[in-house]
Parts: C-alpha cells; structure tokens; sequence
C-alpha cells in the first residue's frame, strides 16, 4: 500500500476508534464538530482523499483530544 494509502486509511481508522470509544454515533459527534454526518462517514472512509486540519481539529475538539503533526526525514516515513 502505498504511503498515502496507508495515512489515509490510519486517519479513518483512528477517527473511527476514537469516535467508538466515546460511544459516539456519527450523528453524535457530528453535531458535537458542528457538521454532518455524511462528512463523519467520509472521513471513516479508509480512501477519503480530503481530510482538512481545520476539520480534523473540530473533531479532535469534539472528543477532547488535539491534533499532532510532525515531519521526519523521508527515509523514517516509509518504514
């Protein structure tokens, strides 16, 4: 898998668990990011391509976590 595959698909999962951990429907933590629940669908969609900051931040918000991004030499990315 590709590396971009595989970030996308690790976002829509850790999106996934961390909504399920909180017991979350995907109408509830939509309404909890201020969005839909078709834009909560999406982002679980392990190829949804359009993941934003700003949007993974409402979501991190609205389960009371926050957003890390970090760069590291090409070389450690694709281990």
């Amino acid at each position: 898998m590709p590396i971009v595959e595989h970030k996308q698909a690790d976002i829509a999962q850790k999106i996934y668990d961390m909504r399920a951990a909180a017991g979350l429907t995907q109408t509830e933590l939509a309404r909890l990011a201020h969005t839909t629940a078709s834009v909560i669908c999406r982002l679980e969609d392990a190829e949804y391509e359009g993941h934003s900051l700003s949007m993974l931040h409402r979501i991190a918000t609205a389960l009371h976590k926050r957003v890390e991004v970090s760069f590291v030499p090409l070389e450690e990315a694709v281990k």
